[in-house]
């Protein structure tokens, strides 16, 4: 199993909106994360920054395989769709990112 974190901005005018959508996440959305291996999954906002941090634990074997097949499945790509443009990527994430991946430091279990 391996614990994932990701940091991304939210634009202020578009957090109710955000939360909107993610107090009803499309149940074809939420087959499919969980169909590609994800469990735990949750995102956090703190305000004021502004910046949504979500964690999640893979438990697969092939990351990359995963996330090209939730990449290219059609609800997922309306779902991002429609979250995007809520979203504001920090001008510091790696190239190919929208999320910016962060490195874990510490865990307790």
């Amino acid at each position: 199993m391996q614990r994932i974190g990701m940091v991304i901005g939210v634009k202020p005018e578009k957090i109710g909106e955000y939360k909107r959508l993610h107090a009803a996440v499309w149940p074809e959305v939420l087959a499919r994360i969980s169909a590609c291996n994800i469990r735990n999954y949750s995102i956090f906002l703190k305000e004021p920054e502004n910046l949504l941090f979500s964690f999640f634990e893979y438990h697969g074997t092939d990351y990359a395989a995963d996330m090209a097949k939730m990449a290219a499945d059609p609800k997922t790509q309306e779902w991002w769709a429609v979250c995007m443009p809520c979203q504001a990527p920090l001008d510091t994430r790696k190239e190919g990112e929208w999320w910016a991946n962060m490195e874990e430091v510490f865990f307790h279990g």
